[in-house]
């Protein structure tokens, strides 16, 4: 796993091509080497985390034999060692043993049509001399990041934010637009970021950029995507030992490694398999590491306890406690760009005290978006059903309007009356609901200025009305899980896990996104993902050896971080001095009596506003690392 960095100019580079600062930025991603090479017209950077080929031959950036194709790469390529005796069978030479290499061949074989061939997580960047051309990939569900900006006649890419803005020629301008996708989702999606001018390239998706007499072109391509349609014809039993088998494959690949590896374990369903596979592939107990908290709702180590007791593992604990939340400035550095996702605080923590014994963490992700883990995917069933109902819409309003409310966001009333209001809503409407931090009607509240034009010109729920139309016909559950698998997957839980591993030098492997394994689970009958009012039923059903029933048999209890009660304490006045500072109000993004509306109303406990207030927190938090910062924001381990 690493850190990787370029430049590419319409004209020649010079003498300074100014990738230093921006490698160096993103030395907490490779710690043990760094390297950068450049011809007349290109520059590319890395920064090493030695993981495979620990020897000086591993270095990069790297090249084919005559050094007419270079390549910075990050990530892992698990099937390497077969796709290495393919290329070697058709005439090219090898001289290390490292994953990186057999990329190099592959696109001198089959061109782009290498990221097809690759089983992976990876994000990496190919300069071939010859034909003045740059390609860029990244994995086929979104693992690994890539940000990229064109300043006039150079196009510079890097690993995170903080890298292009180590150039002091790129803009910090804010992305309003992208602010009102945040505050939205509490994420940005590709291709946009904070700020203008900067891009991502979106997961499974490749970018050339060619160098002619007009410029540097550029050209975003799709390479893959998940094919729901075309079922399988398999028993239950049939299906449950196919399953076993990919899995197993998926966590053996993992588990290849020069350096030392364990798990991530929540003692959730998912990370439980994980850990019961590598248990029984390895001849030595398995390190895991698991989080708490002080609050009994969000505490889970008891379960986690229990599956490493089950398997004898070297366990390792850490209780997040509210003053933990005083790294938040160095997570919204490493970030680089809005991000509302509490739970990337106990992530940290897990990965902290993890890299403190090993190098590679296995983990759970993905499990849920494959076969049917969140409760709204059962809702998106139920709603549907519902709506066919004559007079169901006056009926469920009634309903809910009767219900207790709380304050209390796991509270099963309170899920419920979330539930009924929006139930009659059309699907993509009503999923979006669910997962938005501000609605359209609140938003009208709060933005002010520039943010109160763009709820003219901006609709952010057309980016999931889209989605959902591609995936029309298929079993609203099914349907939901596809649009997660573009959305919060890739731009929520996925960012969360590389921002906060990689800040620890960490390396997470997700067996469970193995896009072979992704194929498959999409390809099954929702039958088999969802029955009755049980999730993830063929995974209950395929690994009851590795699943003690008292962790299958509990409610799903998530990765929350319990912001709500620490607002009304430790936490509240970090939030009223950011919120409600003179330099936050200056900005005029948002109505002040509207701010202190929501603080007010939260902190004396009259009503839940927790996800709003950390979005907003974690706004004016990234203006003041990201956009107030007089010079380049710099990383510190």
């Amino acid at each position: 796993m690493c850190g990787i960095a370029g430049i590419v100019a319409s004209s020649a580079l010079g003498q300074d091509s100014k990738l230093r600062p921006i490698i160096d930025a993103l030395a907490h991603r490779g710690p043990d080497a760094w390297g950068d090479w450049s011809d007349a017209f290109c520059a590319l950077g890395h920064r090493r985390l030695s993981i495979i080929d620990l020897s000086e031959a591993g270095r990069q950036p790297l090249s084919n034999e005559d050094g007419s194709v270079w390549i910075t790469f990050n990530g892992e390529v698990y099937n390497f060692q077969s796709l290495r005796d393919e290329l070697e069978g058709l005439g090219h030479q090898f001289r290390t043993r490292t994953d990186t290499e057999a990329i190099v061949h592959a696109y001198e074989q089959w061109g782009p049509d290498c990221v097809k061939r690759l089983r992976g997580m990876f994000a990496f960047a190919i300069w071939d001399q010859r034909r003045r051309r740059l390609f860029i990939a990244r994995d086929r569900v979104g693992k690994k990041p890539l940000f990229y900006t064109q300043q006039g006649g150079r196009f510079l890419f890097a690993s995170e934010l903080q890298g292009l803005l180590a150039d002091p020629s790129v803009s910090r301008e804010v992305d309003l637009p992208a602010v009102d996708a945040f505050l939205t989702w509490g994420y940005i999606p590709a291709p946009h970021t904070g700020f203008r001018g900067i891009s991502k390239l979106p997961p499974a998706h490749w970018l050339t950029l060619d160098q002619t007499p007009e410029g540097l072109v550029t050209h975003v391509e799709r390479y893959w995507s998940l094919d729901y349609r075309d079922k399988l014809r398999l028993s239950e039993a049939e299906a449950s030992e196919a399953l076993r088998e990919k899995l197993t494959e998926a966590v053996r690949l993992r588990m290849i490694s020069d350096v030392p590896l364990g798990a991530f374990l929540s003692g959730g369903i998912d990370s439980s398999i994980v850990v019961g596979l590598m248990a029984g592939l390895s001849a030595r107990p398995v390190k895991t590491f698991s989080i708490g908290f002080q609050e009994a709702a969000y505490n889970e180590l008891d379960h986690a306890r229990r599956i490493s007791e089950r398997w004898k593992t070297e366990h390792h604990e850490h209780v997040v406690a509210a003053d933990a939340l005083s790294i938040l400035p160095k997570l919204v550095r490493h970030y680089g760009e809005p991000y509302a996702d509490s739970s990337a605080i106990p992530t940290f923590y897990v990965s902290q005290i993890t890299r403190q014994s090993v190098t590679v963490a296995l983990n759970g992700d993905g499990g849920d978006e494959s076969f049917a883990g969140y409760d709204r995917y059962r809702a998106n069933q139920a709603a549907e059903r519902i709506r066919r109902i004559p007079g169901s819409r006056a009926a469920a309003s009634l309903v809910a309007q009767a219900l207790p409310d709380s304050l209390d966001p796991k509270n099963r009333w309170r899920r419920i009356r979330r539930f009924l209001n929006v139930a009659n809503q059309p699907m993509a409407e009503r999923y979006g609901s669910w997962l938005t931090f501000f609605g359209e009607e609140a938003k009208r509240t709060l933005y002010a200025g520039e943010m109160q034009a763009l709820l003219r010109a901006e609709r952010p729920v057309a980016w999931m009305e889209a989605m959902f139309s591609q995936f029309s016909g298929l079993d609203p559950a099914e349907a939901a899980m596809a649009v997660d698998v573009q959305s919060y997957l890739p731009y929520d839980l996925l960012v969360k896990v590389d921002i906060t591993s990689m800040a620890n030098s960490l390396e997470a492997r997700s067996p469970f996104l193995d896009h072979e394994v992704m194929e498959f689970a999409a390809r099954l009958p929702v039958s088999l993902k969802v029955r009755g009012n049980t999730a993830k039923y063929l995974l209950k059903r395929a690994f009851p050896d590795l699943l003690p029933p008292e962790n299958v048999n509990r409610a799903k209890m998530g990765f929350g971080v319990p912001v709500g009660p620490w607002f009304r304490g430790p936490l509240r006045e970090l939030l009223c001095d950011s919120l409600l500072s003179s330099r936050s109000f200056a900005r005029g993004l948002f109505q002040p009596d509207e701010v202190k509306r929501l603080i007010t109303e939260h902190v004396e406990a009259r009503a839940d506003h927790s996800f709003q207030l950390w979005s907003l927190l974690m706004l004016e938090l990234w203006h003041t690392e990201m956009v107030d910062a007089p010079t380049p924001a710099m990383s510190a381990r």
